[in-house]
């Protein structure tokens, strides 16, 4: 039997032939930001992050699982979170016992998703942001901010039926901004 895990709620605004367009409600997240090194790979922000869902914490509590698990970097860090279980709040979760666990409130988000299944190596992560971020620019969305990687299935799922993500923050454009942009119509 299959365990069904609990995911971020969101409101579909768009659906296109190549991507979706989602407002995500505001989350909490369990964050890990890691500076890339040689000895640098995504399992060890993982094993710091699930340590602090499976009881290293203050209050030695297990916190259910979630899905997905999302990853982003910022030139010189590797970030990964962990979306927190519904029932809590940002006052009721359990301090981390690692500094490196920072709990962190992720405000309303629009983002522009793109499903893709199997593997998702640098390559052809790479591959589908250029796709979706030219799509995005055809219907004139603007990207607003670096692609998030989400990755819902354990890695002993066979590739074909694993389901990963690309989400890319979009700025909404109001009529105001695009009248303002300068150019004559």
């Amino acid at each position: 039997m299959v365990e069904t895990l609990e995911e971020p709620k969101y409101q579909l605004i768009s659906d296109y032939e190549d991507f979706e367009i989602r407002l995500y409600s505001e989350v909490i997240q369990a964050q890990v930001s890691r500076e890339i090194g040689k000895n640098f790979t995504p399992s060890n922000n993982f094993r710091i992050i699930a340590g602090y869902i499976f009881g290293n914490n203050k209050s030695n509590e297990k916190i259910a699982m979630t899905s997905p698990v999302e990853m982003w970097d910022n030139k010189s860090t590797m970030n990964m979170a962990f979306t927190m279980p519904s029932e809590y709040s940002f006052t009721n979760l359990p301090e981390p016992n690692d500094s490196k666990v920072k709990i962190v409130k992720v405000p309303e988000r629009l983002v522009a998703v793109k499903r893709f299944s199997g593997f998702y190596g640098s390559k052809k992560v790479s591959k589908i942001v250029r796709k979706l971020n030219k799509s995005l620019i055809e219907r004139s969305f603007k990207p607003n901010g670096g692609y998030i990687l989400a990755v819902y299935d354990p890695p002993t799922r066979l590739p074909f039926l694993r389901r990963n993500e690309i989400l890319i923050p979009i700025k909404e454009i109001s009529y105001s901004e695009e009248i303002g942009s300068g150019e004559l119509l």
